[in-house]
């Protein structure tokens, strides 16, 4: 507050009598619309946020669960064709065709 011509003065324009600039601005109904706005947002924000951390969950422990073991598997059948190859390479047979499973 500072004193001009005897008349109190305040920097954010308010008086005694009267609200300052900036709380009328707080109250203003544009104000308000962006708060809820705002609130609303940052609600759906979390529970999208929430939802998606549940589903990374899921599907991370359903790859745990059978996705790595079957790759696991796949790895080793095709190590022992590998070997069954070079073996048969080295007695001298003709490498056997590819086996075709047929279902």
């Amino acid at each position: 507050m500072a004193s001009v011509g005897g008349k109190r003065f305040s920097l954010t324009g308010s008086t005694s009598k009267n609200d300052g600039v900036l709380s009328k601005i707080s109250r203003s109904s544009i104000v308000t619309k962006g708060k809820q706005a705002v609130c609303g947002a940052t609600y759906i924000g979390k529970k999208l946020a929430k939802s998606t951390g549940k589903a990374a969950w899921l599907v991370a422990t359903t790859f745990l669960v059978v996705g790595l073991p079957l790759i696991i598997v796949m790895d080793r059948e095709q190590q022992l064709n590998e070997l069954d190859l070079q073996q048969a390479s080295l007695l001298g047979a003709p490498p056997a065709p590819p086996e075709v499973i047929s279902h």
